[in-house]
């Protein structure tokens, strides 16, 4: 149990969380629907002058406030990372949502602690939406607690993947041999499916080669929701996790979900 300072330090934390997903907003919605020029990195993903700019105002203010923690973001890599608090940074999860209009990207924001995942927000800046998570807390939607469904079986579930792309040929066939036996399946939705996810609105989601800032902030969410989320053996994701990501509204339907994905 946390003492009295420790959660008013993590309440001042998560504060500072929410004032980092207040800076991405504006600058999102900017460009969205704008005429952006896009990139590609060097493992073929896009990227913008959004993706960038707002992860250096969100670094800015960490180093300005808390200049002893560590950061790690997609676009401008790592910076003190061996602190005991690291702050994981993914200024547009959703990329090819943003360039091509569907307001479904997110900005999100994690903070590690000795490498745990404490703290996670996903922020949707088209639609003002924003879930945050706090280790031993009740996930908030929009200030208020929100819970996954009670689905315990994959036939009943409603199952959801980012894109078949994101796959190899061998994850593909799992995902299909799993998602084959729920009640529906449905791709698209980047992070704003996790959120969904701890609302109640979808039981599962099953993705493939993510990164860190992909997942990190996705995973207080999730659990302070009441749903479960690792790796494809069951594993809590961490920093060196391999990106195969499996998070379910329901301990039952979560060990069901592992269980087929290697049948």
């Amino acid at each position: 149990m946390q003492s009295g300072t420790e959660r008013t330090e993590s309440g001042g934390l998560a504060s500072f969380a929410c004032m980092l997903a207040d800076l991405a907003r504006p600058m999102a919605l900017e460009h969205f629907r704008q005429n952006i020029a896009v990139e590609q990195k060097a493992d073929l993903s896009p990227v913008t002058y959004a993706d960038r700019a707002i992860e250096a105002a969100m670094r800015a203010l960490i180093e300005k406030t808390y200049p002893d923690h560590g950061i790690l973001g997609e676009e401008h890599g790592t910076s003190n990372i061996d602190s005991a608090r690291v702050w994981v940074l993914d200024p547009i999860d959703g990329t090819k949502s943003f360039v091509t209009g569907m307001p479904t990207f997110g900005t999100l924001i994690a903070l590690l602690e000795d490498g745990r995942p404490t703290l996670g927000v996903i922020s949707i800046p088209p639609t003002g939406e924003l879930w945050i998570g706090r280790d031993g807390e009740a996930t908030l939607f929009d200030s208020v607690a929100c819970h996954t469904s009670t689905c315990t079986k994959l036939a009943d579930a409603l199952v959801y993947t980012t894109s078949p792309d994101n796959f190899d040929v061998a994850g593909l066939k799992a995902f299909d041999r799993v998602s084959s036996q729920a009640a529906m399946r449905r791709y698209g939705g980047d992070c704003y499916s996790y959120g969904l996810l701890a609302s109640g609105h979808i039981d599962a989601v099953i993705e493939m080669n993510l990164q860190p800032y992909d997942f990190m902030a996705l995973v207080p969410v999730t659990e302070g929701a009441g749903g479960v989320i690792t790796d494809w053996q069951g594993g809590r994701l961490h920093l060196g996790s391999d990106g195969h990501v499996v998070a379910a509204a329901t301990p039952e339907l979560h060990a069901e979900i592992l269980e087929a994905l290697y049948a």
